[in-house]
C-alpha cells in the first residue's frame, strides 16, 4: 500500500515537472533581452536627434519594451562622414543585433553593403527605391524597410515658399548633397519649377565646411539672391553653419528641416521626423515579434509641418505675409 501511493506521489511529481518545463522555457525565451542597433549621422548631443530617439524610446515603452529589462540599445554614430559610416556599420553588425534603426541614406547605404541578413528599418530616406535599398515601396523584398524623407514634388513647394515670404529674390542658390543620389534629382525638380516661377538657380555644394563657405559667400555678392536648402546627410550635419552663413549674408532661406529654424534659420517645411521616430518604434516592435522587413511596405509621410522664426525675419528685414503666418505650425519669437 505504501509503495503504491508511494509511485502515485513520484508520478504527479513527475508529470508537474514535465508539464512545467516547456512553460518555463517558454517564459525564458519571451524574457530573452533583445538587442537595438541604432546608427545616425548626428552627434549623440545633437538637440534634434536627441528628441527624436527620446519619441522612439517612449513609443517602444508603450508597446512593452524597457530598456535595460528586455532589450537594449547599442548606439553608433557616422557624424556626416563615409569613412565613419563604415567603420561604426561594422562594430554596430558585429554585435549581432536584432534590428537596427538607420537614419539617412549615408547611415543605410553602408549597413546594406555589410549585411542583408540583420534586419533594418530606416528613417529619413529621400528615395528608397532610386538608392537600392527596397525593391518597390509595397513590396521592399530585402532586410530592410521603413519610413521616406518625403516625395521629389516638395522641393518645388521650398521654391514657392521662398516666392512667397520674398518676393524680392531672383537669383536661388540650391544647396544640394550630391553624397546621395537624390540631391540631384531635388535639385531637377527646383530647376523645373525656377522656370515657371521666373528663378534662376545655381547650386552649391556642401562636401565639406570650405565648399559651403565658398559656395555660399560667391553667391551673396550677386543681388536678389536667396537660399534653399535641400535635403541630405551633409546639409543636416552641417546645418549649423548653413545658417550661419545665411544670416551672416542676410539671404532668406528655406530649409528642409524644422531643426535649422529651432536654430535660428528663416523657414522651414517638410515632415515632422519626430512622429516618423514614432512610427518607426512600431516596425522595429513588430521585427522583434517576428515580422520580416521583406513584409512591411516603406511609409510615406503623413504629417508634415511649416515653422517660422520671426526673430531672423526681424533680422533680415523681412516681413513675412499673414498666408504664411497663418498657416505655420509653429512660430518661434
Amino acid at each position: 500500500m505504501q509503495f503504491d501511493q508511494l509511485r502515485r506521489r513520484d508520478f504527479v511529481t513527475l508529470l508537474g515537472v514535465t508539464v512545467a518545463w516547456p512553460l518555463m522555457a517558454r517564459a525564458q525565451q519571451a524574457e530573452r533581452v533583445r538587442r537595438i542597433g541604432v546608427l545616425s549621422i548626428l552627434a549623440e548631443n545633437d538637440p534634434a536627434s536627441r528628441k527624436r530617439m527620446a519619441a522612439f524610446l517612449q513609443a517602444l515603452q508603450k508597446l512593452g519594451w524597457r530598456e535595460g529589462d528586455n532589450f537594449r540599445i547599442d548606439y553608433r554614430y557616422a557624424l556626416g562622414k563615409a569613412d565613419d559610416a563604415r567603420r561604426v556599420v561594422a562594430e554596430l553588425v558585429a554585435l549581432a543585433p536584432d534590428v537596427i534603426l538607420a537614419t539617412g541614406s549615408l547611415s543605410t547605404n553602408p549597413l546594406l553593403e555589410v549585411t542583408r541578413t540583420v534586419p533594418v528599418v530606416f528613417v529619413i530616406v529621400v528615395d528608397p527605391v532610386g538608392a537600392g535599398f527596397v525593391e518597390s515601396l509595397a513590396r521592399p523584398g530585402g532586410n530592410a524597410t521603413g519610413f521616406m524623407q518625403m516625395e521629389y514634388a516638395l522641393s518645388g513647394k521650398w521654391l514657392e515658399l521662398l516666392k512667397e515670404i520674398a518676393p524680392r529674390v531672383t537669383q536661388v542658390g540650391v544647396l544640394r548633397d550630391l553624397s546621395i543620389a537624390a540631391g540631384a534629382a531635388q535639385f531637377a525638380v527646383i530647376q523645373a519649377a525656377a522656370a515657371l516661377l521666373h528663378f534662376e538657380v545655381s547650386p552649391i555644394g556642401v562636401r565639406e565646411v570650405g565648399e559651403i563657405e565658398r559656395g555660399i559667400t560667391a553667391f551673396a555678392r550677386g543681388a536678389n539672391g536667396g537660399l534653399i536648402v535641400t535635403a541630405g546627410p551633409m546639409t543636416a550635419f552641417h546645418r549649423d553653419l548653413i545658417v550661419a552663413l545665411a544670416d551672416r549674408h542676410k539671404l532668406p532661406a528655406v530649409y528642409w528641416d524644422r531643426s535649422s529654424v529651432t536654430e535660428g534659420g528663416l523657414i522651414s517645411f517638410g515632415p515632422d521626423f519626430v512622429d516618423q521616430y514614432r512610427q518607426a518604434a512600431g516596425y522595429v516592435d513588430r521585427i522583434l515579434r517576428g515580422a520580416k522587413p521583406a513584409d512591411l511596405p516603406v511609409q510615406a509621410p503623413v504629417k508634415y509641418e511649416l515653422v517660422v522664426n520671426l526673430k531672423t525675419a526681424k533680422a533680415q528685414g523681412i516681413v513675412l505675409p499673414d498666408t504664411v503666418l497663418g498657416r505655420a505650425d509653429e512660430i518661434i519669437e
